[in-house]
C-alpha cells in the first residue's frame, strides 16, 4: 500500500483516544476496525489490512476454512483488502465518545497493490459521480429518513413495542420520544451534521428527520453517519432504533425519500434536465430496486396490488397505477428545482442506493428520455412484488451489470439469495396461526 497522507506530523487531535476505521459493505452494513490513536497514525500512512469477506455481509465463504467461491478464485486477486483512510472525513463521534474520545475515518477499500477494490461500494458510487462531472453535471442529494424506536426487552434485546400514541407531527408530552430527537440534533450539530428539521411520523414510533442538501458522495457519508448516530443515540435512552421498511402490520413504512437537484456547468435549462433525469430513473425502475429497496421486508413497504394492507403513506394504488409519487419533478417556492425520489427506504447501502439513482438519471440526461406526462395507469412502471422477483432476473438485468459491474452483481445477488432462501424456508407466525388447527 502507499502512502495515505504526506503528512509528516501527527493527523488526530492529541485528546483523541481511540479512532474507528469506518467502511460499509456491499449490503450497507457499517463495519470498522477500533484502534488507538498511535496505531491509526500508522494506518494513515500505511492502510490497514482486513479480509476480503468482510465485505460480503451475508456470505460465509472463506471464513473458517470454507472454500471461496468460483467468481473470486481468481489467482491474481489477493484474499487480503487494505482499508485506506480519507483524511476528509475525519470526525470525532459525540455520541461515541464518553470518558474516551472517540474519532472516525471513513475509508476506501483498496487491492495490495493500492487500486480500489470492485468490493468497495463507495467507490462505485464515487466513480459514478466523475461521470456526472465528465457531462458537466453536479448534483446535490438531501434526504427525509424515517424510522421506528422501540423498546427493548429486559435482555437488551429489540422488541417492536412502543408506549406512545402519537401520530403525525405530534409534539410533547403526547410524544413520548421529543427529548430523544432533541439529543440526536444536537449530537449531530456538535459533529458537524446539521439536521434542517425532525417530527414525529404518521404512526406510534414512527420518527422523521430532513438532512440538508450534501454533494456527491458527502451526501452517502451523511447519511451513512447519520443511521449510525441514531442506532447509538437510542440505544443511549435504552431504546431501538429501526431503520426496517415494515416493521409492523399496523404502522406507516418508512421510507427514505431523496431529493435530487441539478446544477449544469454548461448552461442547461434546470427544468429540462430534470426531466430527463426523471424520465431515467423511471426507466430503469425495476432494475434499480434490487439495490435501492434490498430487502425481502422492502416490499411489504410497497405492497403492491395488496389492498387489504395498512400503507397509508403511498396506497398500493398509488404505487402501482402512477408515477407521480414514485418520482416526480418539483418546484419550490423560490424556484429551486429538484426530482423527488420516494420508492427508495432506508435499509438500503446508501451508496449503492445513491449510484442506483444517479446512473439512472444520467441516462435520461444523455438520451434526453422525456416523461409521459399523461400516461394512463396501465402504462404507469410496475413495481415487483418481491425481492425473489429481481433475483430472478439479475443475472439478466443489464443496467446493473452495465453500472455496478459483473462481480459486484454476483457477489450480491449470491448473499441475497441466501437471504431469499432461508426466508422461503422460514415458518412464520402467521403460517401457524392459519394452518396449525386448519390441516
Amino acid at each position: 500500500m502507499g502512502e495515505n497522507t504526506n503528512r509528516s506530523e501527527p493527523f488526530f487531535d492529541e485528546d483523541v483516544d481511540l479512532v474507528k476505521l469506518q467502511f460499509t459493505d456491499i449490503f450497507g452494513q457499517c463495519k470498522m476496525v477500533q484502534m488507538t490513536r498511535r496505531q491509526a497514525e500508522k494506518a494513515m500512512k500505511e492502510g490497514y489490512a482486513i479480509n476480503r469477506f468482510a465485505l460480503g455481509g451475508l456470505q460465509k465463504a472463506g471464513i473458517e476454512g470454507a472454500a471461496a467461491p468460483e467468481y473470486l478464485t481468481d489467482q491474481s486477486e489477493s484474499v487480503e483488502l487494505y482499508l485506506k483512510p480519507d483524511a476528509s472525513t475525519y470526525q470525532v463521534l459525540p455520541w461515541d465518545s464518553g470518558q474516551e474520545n472517540v474519532a472516525r475515518v471513513i475509508c476506501q477499500v483498496c487491492n495490495a497493490d493500492g487500486t480500489p477494490s470492485w468490493t468497495d461500494s463507495r467507490h462505485i458510487l464515487q466513480e459514478t459521480v466523475k461521470r456526472a462531472e465528465k457531462m458537466g453535471l453536479d448534483f446535490d442529494f438531501d434526504f427525509q429518513c424515517e424510522f421506528y424506536l422501540f423498546h427493548t426487552d429486559d435482555d437488551g434485546r429489540p422488541t417492536t413495542v412502543t408506549h406512545e400514541v402519537a401520530g403525525y407531527y405530534d409534539a410533547g408530552p403526547i410524544d413520548l420520544a421529543e427529548g430523544v430527537r432533541r439529543d440526536m440534533v444536537l449530537s449531530l450539530e456538535e459533529a458537524g451534521f446539521a439536521v434542517e428539521s425532525t417530527h414525529h411520523g404518521l404512526t406510534a414510533g414512527q420518527h422523521s428527520f430532513v438532512l440538508p442538501a450534501r454533494r456527491g458522495i458527502e451526501a452517502a457519508d451523511y447519511l451513512q453517519t447519520f443511521k449510525a448516530a441514531v442506532k447509538r443515540i437510542a440505544k443511549r435512552h435504552g431504546l431501538h432504533a429501526t431503520f426496517m421498511p415494515k416493521p409492523n402490520m399496523s404502522g406507516d413504512g418508512s421510507g427514505l425519500h431523496v431529493g435530487v437537484s441539478i446544477s449544469s456547468r454548461r448552461g442547461a435549462e434546470a427544468m429540462a434536465q430534470a426531466k430527463h433525469f426523471a424520465a431515467g430513473v423511471l426507466k430503469n425502475l425495476s432494475d434499480m430496486m434490487i439495490f435501492t429497496n434490498p430487502t425481502v421486508n422492502s416490499y411489504k413497504r410497497l405492497a403492491a396490488e395488496r389492498s387489504t394492507v395498512f400503507q397509508p403513506e403511498f396506497p398500493a394504488a398509488v404505487w402501482e397505477k402512477g408515477s407521480k409519487k414514485a418520482v416526480h419533478v418539483k418546484e419550490d417556492r423560490n424556484g429551486r428545482i429538484s426530482v423527488e425520489v420516494q420508492f427508495p427506504d432506508p435499509s438500503a447501502n446508501p451508496y449503492l442506493a445513491l449510484t442506483a439513482i444517479l446512473a439512472a438519471g444520467l441516462e435520461g440526461i444523455e438520451k434526453a428520455l422525456v416523461l409521459d406526462e399523461e400516461a394512463g395507469d396501465e402504462d404507469a412502471p410496475r413495481f415487483p412484488e418481491t425481492l425473489g422477483i429481481l433475483l430472478q432476473k439479475l443475472d439478466q438485468n443489464e443496467f446493473a451489470h452495465r453500472v455496478f459491474g459483473e462481480k459486484f452483481c454476483r457477489m450480491y445477488g449470491e448473499g441475497k439469495k441466501e437471504e431469499w432462501e432461508r426466508f422461503c424456508a422460514y415458518v412464520t407466525d402467521w403460517e401457524t396461526a392459519e394452518y396449525l388447527y386448519r390441516c
